[in-house]
């Protein structure tokens, strides 16, 4: 049912609870995981100089990330690819499970609502909305308030 499941991450709790999703699936249909961080150049569009260090310490935080994933996989027994990627997130995303025949996303939502939402928008909603393929949507919210609790306790 599922060869080939994609974890896009940018390294928050949100994503981190998708990734114990990703390989529970990989490893119940014997799937590979793909591991994906994508450097939101949209984010940085407005910066005139150091853009370009910007992107290269994104790049460099983005293979961490994705090689967290590697070996969280290895652990399970789990195939896995990775990637790093410049781009728009949710657009990298579709392009990446288009080209890579991907059965299933995976992903993190950080639960924000309101004005917070509407202003920064959602990738994990323009994803959903745009996909050619299922997307579980695993929330983050309890780990984001035990991230909070732990940095209240320092």
């Amino acid at each position: 049912m599922y060869d080939a499941i994609l974890v896009p991450t940018d390294g928050s709790p949100a994503a981190e609870r998708a990734i114990d999703h990703a390989i529970e699936f990989a490893t119940t249909f014997d799937a590979t995981v793909h591991a994906l961080y994508v450097v939101d150049v949209a984010l940085y569009s407005s910066l005139e100089a150091g853009v370009d260090a910007v992107i290269d310490a994104l790049e460099r935080e983005g293979e961490e990330a994705v090689a967290e994933i590697e070996t969280r996989c290895a652990e399970a027994g789990v195939d896995s690819e990775s990637a790093v990627l410049v781009g728009t997130v949710h657009r990298a995303i579709q392009d990446y499970v288009d080209e890579h025949d991907i059965d299933l996303v995976v992903m993190g939502t950080h639960g924000r609502r309101g004005v917070e939402r509407f202003l920064l928008g959602s990738v994990t909603e323009r994803t959903v909305r745009s996909s050619s393929v299922p997307v579980l949507t695993v929330s983050g919210r309890d780990a984001e308030a035990e991230e909070e609790d732990d940095e209240d306790e320092e």
